[in-house]
């Protein structure tokens, strides 16, 4: 069982010509909605690559929040974890260009009243509990307490960047998750390291049993666990809008270990995912099911790196 803790939002996606400098307006010729939010997202993807899922996090009593729960209702996600909270929904409001590449801007609404106490008799001994960071450090701290006290394992995600509020967690995670701009900035705040080289990150990050896998855009990825290290290239898509990508990625990932597949599996899995969802607009609308992820995932190679 895969129990995701996190974020849940409304984004509203606007296509324009180019994203905007500082201090510019860039009119674009429409816009979409779609529900959002990194914890919700990942959540319906995990979903949607096959697992069993249980969301915990927090809507408004406002007119955004059954928007922003259709998708994970209709995937069959558990949301008896979900409070209906006085306040608003949280809101990402999105813009991006015609290379697929955005800019996000966020706003928490009763994302910010989420509490650890919340999973409470939701984890057991064996589950994965699914962690990013656009919950505040103290309570992604607490439920990583909580999920040990119990035995549950712990795959975190470190977007958005924030090295410094994750630098002190990383130690007590199983699967950390970063791209390249996260994973320099957690190796950094760990061990000082200046390296701009994605596997020396990769060596930083990963400790004992935990396997630290770094995400590179069109480049694929590299993951290390132990002395362990693997490479995987991404597959050539036309790329419509990148916004989803990483979610997509980090929920097949997750339902992929879930499951007992091996970790080489679970990459490719992962990457195919990642992959499959630049090929659409919006998080969720562009995440892949079980079936594409495997038929895509058949086809690439994990290579193993020599140490």
């Amino acid at each position: 069982m895969i129990t995701v803790f996190g974020s849940i939002n409304l984004d509203l996606v606007v296509s324009l010509p180019r994203l905007p400098a500082p201090g510019e307006t860039v009119v674009g010729p429409d816009h979409q909605s779609f529900p959002g939010g990194k914890g919700a997202n990942q959540a319906l993807a995990a979903a949607r690559a096959g697992a069993s899922v249980r969301m915990i996090g927090a809507v408004g009593q406002d007119a955004h929040a059954e928007a922003a729960l259709v998708n994970l209702e209709r995937a069959g996600v558990d949301l008896s974890g979900v409070r209906h909270l006085d306040g608003t929904t949280g809101i990402a409001m999105i813009g991006v260009d015609g290379r697929g590449e955005n800019l996000i801007m966020c706003a928490s609404g009763v994302n910010a009243r989420v509490v650890a106490e919340w999973l409470d008799g939701r984890l057991a001994r064996g589950d994965l509990l699914v962690l990013q960071r656009e919950l505040s450090a103290g309570p992604i701290a607490e439920a990583i307490g909580r999920a040990r006290l119990c035995g549950a394992r712990i795959l975190l995600n470190a977007a958005p960047s924030g090295a410094g509020e994750l630098a002190g967690l990383v130690g007590d995670v199983d699967v950390l998750v970063a791209n390249a701009g996260e994973a320099a900035e957690l190796a950094a705040a760990l061990e000082g390291s200046e390296s701009v080289v994605p596997e020396a990150h990769c060596a930083a990050l990963a400790g004992g049993r935990r396997l630290a896998v770094i995400t590179l855009g069109a480049r694929g990825l590299v993951a290390q666990q132990g002395e362990q290290r693997w490479r995987v290239a991404a597959p050539s898509v036309e790329v419509v809008d990148t916004t989803g990508a990483g979610d997509a990625f980090v929920g097949a990932l997750a339902a992929a270990l879930d499951r007992g597949a091996d970790i080489e599996r679970a990459l490719c899995e992962g990457t195919a995912a990642g992959a499959l969802a630049c090929k659409a607009s919006g998080a969720q609308s562009s995440s892949p099911d079980d079936r594409a992820i495997a038929t895509l995932a058949d086809t690439l190679e994990c290579e193993s790196i020599a140490g």
